[in-house]
């Protein structure tokens, strides 16, 4: 069956290109030129995979808007931003806000592709049967991957399926470094350095939420992070 996306654009042009494009590569296309279509379609069924604009008519945050909305209904389903905004405030409230991905309009087709077939690799595998249980746990640290679920000092840590997978790698090898690339492959998405250092600030950020002295994800200069036991 083919994955359904749906694409929240408000320039026809642009949204009939991409849709046309989507539709090439195999996939059910949904697409809304505003907050309100959108909304009323989120409503009556979730996508797959949602691709927002950031700018949505009179709405300059439209897109925040509705990613907001969204993660507040589903922990799990992949949010990609697509948009000409291109400074690293609009990624970073792009990413805290749960997108897992954020990408700019000038990115290629085949790259754009790419990183959505990441994104829906990462939900097929997570709908698959468990092949065994695995439970990570020591400190105040409990990883159940059966489940997808993060604990911290026992308290639930709300990660997105991204956050999930970087601090699963991190975790279950604590003291080594995973580089940037490594995170990547671990999460099964295609994104940039910038995004990468943007969800580690966000998973931090999430720790500190139960715990202020939360301190365990080390930053090594010039090769990538580590988990500290």
């Amino acid at each position: 069956m083919a994955k359904r996306i749906v694409l929240v654009e408000d320039e026809q042009v642009i949204r009939e290109n991409y849709v046309s494009a989507f539709r090439k590569y195999g996939y059910e296309v949904m697409a809304y030129a505003s907050v309100e279509e959108a909304e009323r379609g989120f409503q009556t069924r979730l996508p797959d995979l949602a691709i927002l604009d950031v700018g949505l008519g009179d709405e300059p945050e439209g897109g925040f808007k509705l990613c907001q909305q969204l993660r507040q209904q589903s922990n799990s389903l992949p949010i990609m931003f697509l948009t000409a905004l291109d400074s690293d405030f609009d990624v970073i409230s792009g990413l805290r806000l749960g997108a897992d991905d954020y990408v700019t309009k000038d990115i290629s087709l085949p790259h754009l592709m790419a990183r959505i077939a990441a994104l829906l690799r990462r939900v097929s595998a997570l709908q698959s049967e468990p092949t065994e249980s695995e439970i990570i746990e020591f400190d105040s640290l409990k990883i159940d991957v059966e489940r997808i679920k993060i604990y911290w000092q026992q308290q639930p840590v709300e990660l997105t399926l991204t956050e999930f997978w970087m601090v699963h790698a991190l975790a279950k090898n604590p003291g080594h470094v995973k580089t940037r690339d490594q995170l990547m492959e671990t999460a099964n998405v295609v994104v940039d350095d910038t995004t990468i250092t943007s969800h580690i600030k966000r998973i931090r950020k999430k720790f500190i939420k139960i715990d202020s002295a939360f301190d365990c994800i080390d930053t090594v200069y010039g090769m990538g992070y580590r988990w500290k036991s």
